[in-house]
């Protein structure tokens, strides 16, 4: 059952006069990507196709997924009258699709691998979600990111908890975690999210330009994080791989990490400059 619904959310308070172009910009292309969990969802249930309770788990975090991507979309429909989710979402599913075809098996190795990635995915977008409520003004926005970021905390668990049990079978080390954890990290910046920004915020006739797409959001997205929004991303990253999530080693990896992603903003900015 999921934990809210689309009715749910306060819609009447929307106020334009508080609008961020800049943002309003992150949550079209983050309709995008949300509301493709359906092929996510055929994805892993084709991976743990005989695990049963697995399977009904992808089935409610596929359905929770998509409904993120249907209210971001519709509160960007209150932003921009203009913009048509829909069309723009069909427009994302002809250029960008997933490779199910055939797709039996993880992409990550193993089932330990796979279900390691998504805690990653979801350590990212807990805390993405967390920093965009932060950094708006706007009522129903915040109200929507604070009730995606919940669910993204609590799909963290959910992929967390499957995992113990496969590490249990399949005895992955730490440093093959970590392995994984970084190979996913820096899928990041693929055409995902480039092309998500394109079809969301760029008329057809213009070419696909991925390097000024990817740095489009990503100038964008980075501004809105806080250093505790990556600390507490980090930590849960921390803890997927095994490692401690508080101390001194998460400590150094968070200042690392913001030094790094201030370093990444300022390169974006740049390449968008230009």
């Amino acid at each position: 059952m999921k934990h809210w619904r689309i009715e749910d959310v306060r819609w009447e308070q929307f106020d334009a006069s508080r609008l961020d172009p800049s943002i309003v910009a992150l949550v079209k292309s983050a309709a995008m990507v949300e509301r493709n969990g359906t092929d996510y969802g055929v994805y892993l249930k084709r991976v743990f196709h005989d695990d049963p309770a697995f399977r009904d788990a992808a089935d409610l975090w596929s359905e929770e997924e998509v409904q993120h991507g249907d209210a971001l979309g519709r509160w960007a429909m209150l932003a921009d009258p203009s913009w048509d989710y829909r069309a723009a979402f069909e427009r994302y599913k002809t250029g960008y699709h997933l490779p199910l075809e055939g797709a039996d098996s993880s992409v990550r190795g193993s089932r330990s691998g796979e279900l390691i990635a998504r805690c990653i995915v979801e350590s990212g977008t807990s805390s993405y979600y967390s920093a965009l409520a932060d950094a708006t003004d706007e009522p129903v926005l915040k109200q929507v990111c604070k009730l995606i970021a919940a669910d993204e905390f609590r799909h963290f668990k959910l992929f967390y908890d499957h995992l113990k049990r496969y590490l249990a079978r399949e005895k992955i080390g730490v440093l093959g975690r970590l392995r994984i954890a970084l190979g996913r990290v820096g899928e990041s910046e693929d055409d995902e999210l480039a092309y998500a920004f394109y079809c969301s915020n760029t008329l057809p006739d213009v070419a696909y330009d991925h390097d000024r797409c990817i740095a489009g959001y990503m100038s964008r997205a980075m501004k809105a994080y806080r250093y505790v929004h990556l600390e507490r991303g980090i930590g849960m990253m921390l803890k997927a791989v095994g490692l401690p999530p508080r101390g001194r080693l998460s400590a150094l990896v968070v200042g690392l990490s913001w030094r790094f992603m201030l370093a990444r903003q300022r390169r974006f900015a740049r390449v968008m400059a230009a």
